[in-house]
């Protein structure tokens, strides 16, 4: 992962790799296997990560809307 400066948004390879760094955050942290010390930099990471995948999300449905409004027509 690499942060965008321009747009100050985390940017991921793909969805998929933003997501499974999520899913691990998560599983880390219901494990237990999170110290008090870092437990506040992975949430602040899975915040920004949950971001960019709705973002990611929600233009690839517009894109899709728009795919499917040019073949209707």
């Amino acid at each position: 992962m690499k942060k965008n400066n321009d747009l100050n948004q985390v940017v991921a390879n793909s969805y998929s790799e933003g997501y499974a760094e999520l899913t691990q955050i998560v599983r880390d942290i219901e494990m237990g296997e999170t110290s008090v010390d870092e437990l506040a930099i992975k949430v602040e990471r899975a915040k920004e990560l949950v971001g960019y995948l709705r973002n990611k999300l929600q233009k690839t449905e517009e894109d899709v809307n728009q795919i499917l409004k040019e073949l209707g027509e």
